[in-house]
């Protein structure tokens, strides 16, 4: 089994924020990073080299959706995920244990896995904890994930701790399953908002054995601030020399906060979802796009953005193609979106470099909080 693929380099003084590297089998991970995600074997209306283009230096795909359509056995006749979708650089899949469990009254959970309905054509299916590594094995990612219960935030103390235990049960099944040394197999944490629950998950999980090592069941519509108490309460219990994964977050808010935790990884829709929405990041704040105000605005979207689209689009062209729905538009939001995300995350790991961590940190909080008209770009 791989193992000690993960490089820490250096640690901020001031906070818990670590700057490393991570090597896979299709290249080298910066961290801490944010993972475009890539459900369907594409990031919505950006193509692999939109991606390049932006920095993009690894993607998500979702292990259910693909299982479902086209099939992870299309996927494999194809050479993997990474020849499928024309992607060369890392692939992280999750387990698609978010999704089943997210399918309420069309699933049933026992000790062997879950049955579900598709939501495509309505046929039943299984997905085991080995099942769950086969299909990933078929897929050939780079960085693969245990399968895992997410139970919903507002279950009980009893129930929680019986899955986690159950998380565990499946973790071990998904390591026995795992044989291919060129993916990288992540365990994932559970517990809710326990922190003697996400304890024992931490030491149980870690006593398995893993390459790095998840945070799940957060940013499942807890409040923040219960969302911020769990992140700082279990990050540090992790090994420090494995990669950590904060699953499904989130805001630029949140992926400061997180990283001052000790958070390696990210992964989550909002750039992309957001982007088709209207709603975009900028240097001086979050911008709706759809206000009349943008209408005869003929300046970039902003001012201190490097990407495609502000280098060559003005807001008013924006909200124009926002208004009449057009592909154009949906794909030129997006790609500034997650050029701001990645962007971010750069900036990130330049001022951990340096030792100003801290005030980038301060400057993104107060900027996506009160809106305040400050250059993320001053921050680092």
């Amino acid at each position: 089994m791989a193992q000690n693929k993960f490089r820490l380099i250096k640690e901020d003084e001031k906070t818990c924020a670590r700057l490393g590297q991570l090597r896979t089998a299709h290249g080298v991970v910066n961290t801490p990073i944010f993972m475009p995600v890539g459900t369907r074997a594409t990031v919505k209306t950006c193509s692999p080299r939109d991606l390049i283009e932006m920095g993009a230096e690894i993607i998500l795909g979702n292990t259910y959706h693909l299982y479902l359509r086209p099939g992870h056995q299309v996927i494999q006749r194809a050479g993997g995920l990474h020849k499928f979708m024309g992607w060369k650089k890392p692939i992280l899949t999750d387990s698609g244990g978010f999704q089943v469990f997210s399918l309420g009254e069309r699933r049933k959970i026992t000790e062997s896995g879950v049955e579900f309905q598709s939501g495509i054509d309505g046929s039943k299916h299984m997905i085991s904890p080995e099942r769950a590594i086969e299909i990933q094995n078929a897929l050939g990612a780079d960085v693969i994930m245990a399968f895992d219960e997410c139970p919903a935030h507002t279950t009980d103390r009893e129930y929680i701790e019986n899955s986690m235990k159950m998380t565990l049960r499946w973790a071990k099944r998904c390591k026995e399953t795992h044989k291919n040394a060129n993916q990288l197999l992540f365990g994932i944490v559970q517990g809710g908002f326990f922190n003697d629950l996400r304890k024992e998950s931490v030491e149980r999980t870690v006593e398995i054995g893993f390459p790095g090592y998840a945070i799940g069941g957060l940013s499942v519509g807890e409040e923040k601030e219960l969302m911020y108490q769990t992140t700082a309460y279990t990050a540090p219990l992790l090994p420090k020399e494995k990669p950590r994964y904060l699953m499904g977050v989130g805001t630029p808010q949140d992926l400061v906060y997180s990283v001052s935790c000790g958070i390696d990884m990210f992964d989550c829709v909002m750039p992309t979802r957001n982007a088709r929405n209207g709603s975009l990041f900028t240097s001086v704040g979050k911008v709706k796009i759809r206000n009349a105000k943008y209408r005869s605005d003929f300046t970039p979207l902003d001012p201190n953005c490097n990407c495609y689209t502000c280098q060559n689009f003005t807001s008013a062209y924006l909200r124009h193609l926002d208004s009449e729905n057009e592909m154009l538009g949906h794909r030129l939001k997006t790609v500034h979106n997650l050029y701001f995300y990645i962007s971010l995350m750069r900036g990130i790991r330049q001022s951990i470099k340096i030792g100003t961590f801290s005030k980038l940190k301060n400057d993104i909080l107060m900027l996506f909080q009160t809106g305040q008209n400050r250059s993320v770009a001053d921050s680092s």
